[in-house]
């Protein structure tokens, strides 16, 4: 049970054009985990009022924070419009959360409330579409949405969502314990990772690397031969009806030739290759080398990182990939979900291991190499 001295959940939190939406995780999760994980999605998180347990030297800008005061919750703002308070205990005022055994603590979530269309009959890997039948999340709640499904699935918590307006009815017998979806992401069902390092390993490198994890990897970098394009193509309009003047039209394609003549025939740059490991039937897990500017919020401050990095993308490819994309998928398909998993997570140690770097999971949230 969780600790007696986190107050119950409220009744009523979110006013008529809010949404409201419940976490609950284990009790071995601490609260700064929670602050991370937000400030690795949301760049405006911060602490309107900052909960016990968390030190004041934690707290960027501590002296100028409110801190919780007796029982009173923390804050967390991750928007403008989204707050995180909490936590408080896995059980309501009046109600219950009726969530997974192995809750502790649970934080209540409001935003605004935005809905779209409803979701595809044919579901969700995560289930989101489920749980908003009526209408998908949109713009804001939709990122946020996307958000705590990736912190249920990292800290090992279950979800309560699109409980507003029924829990928060006035008292008694208006009242509908039980109101909204649970979700329980499974942890499994996010397995690639990400490397991102300041070191370019080159093919041969990285293949041996790979072959002392599996020995069945091997490059994948085979390209097919261009005769260049169709002759007389210069002659001919581009669609029926083109105003542009034939002998415009000659220069620009000559222009054209003479650029690709000049890239085909100059040294050749590596930009980006491959690597493969044949799994038979579980499928086939890769690793694909490239630059990447666009990386991790929490990465971007690092001075190694400051004009992008090489990313090292570790990824399983099932053989039914509609099977892989189902909430509930198969046994066969779990199984060998998890069988990629163990080689995804070994891969990317041993990438690491050579080039240094950030490891980063499927849902962009950093990872401790130890903890592989």
């Amino acid at each position: 049970m969780a600790a007696p001295q986190l107050p119950l959940l409220p009744r009523t939190v979110a006013q008529a054009h809010q949404a409201r939406h419940v976490l609950t995780v284990p009790g071995d999760v601490e609260l700064d985990e929670i602050e991370v994980l937000a400030l690795s999605r949301f760049s405006a998180t911060r602490w309107d009022v900052v909960p016990a347990g968390i030190l004041p030297g934690n707290v960027a800008g501590a002296p100028q924070v409110r801190r919780a005061q007796g029982k009173e919750v923390g804050v967390l703002r991750v928007s403008r419009h989204a707050v995180m308070n909490g936590p408080y205990q896995p059980a309501g005022e009046g109600f219950d959360l009726g969530v997974p055994p192995g809750a502790e603590m649970a934080f209540d979530i409001v935003c605004h409330r935005e809905r779209g269309e409803v979701p595809f009959p044919a579901g969700d890997r995560d289930g989101i579409g489920r749980a908003f039948a009526a209408g998908m999340p949109e713009r804001e709640e939709r990122r946020l949405i996307e958000w705590l499904v990736s912190v249920a699935r990292r800290l090992g918590g279950s979800l309560r969502l699109d409980v507003g307006g029924l829990w928060d009815a006035p008292g008694g017998p208006t009242a509908k314990p039980g109101a909204g979806v649970v979700l329980t992401p499974d942890a499994g069902a996010a397995i690639d990772m990400t490397v991102y390092s300041d070191v370019w390993l080159d093919p041969q490198a990285a293949l041996t690397i790979l072959q002392k994890v599996h020995p069945r990897a091997r490059l994948h970098m085979e390209g097919k031969e261009w005769g260049g394009p169709p002759r007389g193509i210069a002659d001919k309009p581009l669609y029926p009806g083109d105003p542009l003047d034939p002998e415009l039209r000659k220069k620009l394609h000559a222009a054209a030739d003479d650029y690709d003549i000049k890239a085909l025939t100059g040294p050749r740059v590596l930009d980006g290759y491959g690597l493969i490991v044949d799994l038979d039937v579980d499928g086939i897990v890769s690793v694909e080398i490239s630059g990447e500017e666009r990386l991790p919020r929490l990465l971007r401050g690092l001075p190694w990182a400051e004009q992008g990095a090489v990313r090292y993308w570790v990824h399983w490819e099932p053989q039914d990939l509609v099977e892989s994309q189902r909430e509930f998928p198969s046994m066969e398909l779990r199984v060998a979900r998890k069988r990629a998993a163990e080689l995804v997570a070994r891969l990317a140690g041993a990438v690491h291991a050579a080039a240094g770097g950030e490891i980063a999971d499927e849902d962009g949230f950093l990872v401790d190499p130890s903890d592989l």
